[in-house]
């Protein structure tokens, strides 16, 4: 957790409160990280870090997204700021579809 709170302070996204959210309380049986936080002007923001060897295809792009909707309806609030964390090769639609989505995109360093 400290890890990625230092990476996101790199990338100047500051939250006062980071939780981690099992994907089983989302009811998904996906491997990745999903996190919430509180961001310093109020918004809600999530986090997912996503490592893997094979390729990210657009399809799963829509799946995080799904994810992201059920972690919306869970904490009953809008999350504004989405973030897509990843350690594996990403497709170039995948990418280019969640950016246009208003999602934010890195890649993890390391």
């Amino acid at each position: 957790m400290k890890e990625l709170v230092e990476y996101l302070s790199k990338k100047k996204i500051v939250c006062k409160r980071l939780e981690t959210v099992a994907p089983k309380e989302l009811e998904s049986r996906k491997r990745v990280g999903v996190y919430r936080g509180v961001g310093i002007d109020g918004y809600y923001c999530s986090v997912f870090l996503l490592r893997k060897k094979s390729r990210v295809l657009r399809k799963e792009a829509e799946e995080l997204m799904e994810l992201q909707r059920r972690l919306a309806q869970k904490i009953d609030a809008v999350i504004k700021r989405n973030y897509l964390l990843y350690d594996a090769p990403i497709c170039s639609k995948a990418k280019a579809f969640l950016e246009e989505k208003g999602w934010k995109v890195y890649p993890l360093e390391g």
